[in-house]
């Protein structure tokens, strides 16, 4: 299963596991084991850059499971689309995951412009808020 350009996983490194769905599949739903569990063990595959990893392994903490990534699917009837659709999400969730961080903003100052506008908007609101008071001309 390729996921980006660096990192590619072998089939022998996924685990798949079959079991009966709740999901759409009419009287089928019954007898059919359409429910795909594909599994990939992050921590210990020896496909993924130690670089890499560090940051799989960062990013994924509140996925995984002893170093083990899961992604269940059961939202097809067939099990042969929920084994693609499993694929498919399990790539783009590595994909996300081992996308290099963005760069470091920045900080700037507020322009002068800004800072008059703002001002200016807030004089306005209070201008609104203050016609709206009770005038007691007694």
């Amino acid at each position: 299963m390729r996921v980006t350009r660096r990192l590619e996983i072998p089939e022998r490194e996924l685990t798949e596991r079959f079991s009966r769905s709740s999901g759409p599949g009419g009287q089928g739903v019954n007898t059919t084991d359409s429910r795909v569990e594909l599994s990939f063990d992050v921590a210990r595959s020896p496909s993924v850059p130690d670089d890499l990893r560090s940051r799989l392994l960062a990013r994924l903490a509140g996925r995984l499971v002893d170093g083990v990534l899961t992604i269940a699917a059961s939202e097809h009837r067939a099990q042969l689309a929920n084994r693609e659709a499993a694929r498919a999400r399990m790539a783009a969730l590595l994909r996300e995951a081992a996308a290099p961080p963005p760069p470091k903003r920045r900080p700037t100052k507020p322009t002068r412009g800004s800072k008059e506008r703002r001002l200016a908007a807030k004089k306005r609101r209070g201008d609104v808020k203050r016609d709206r008071r009770r005038r007691d001309d007694d």
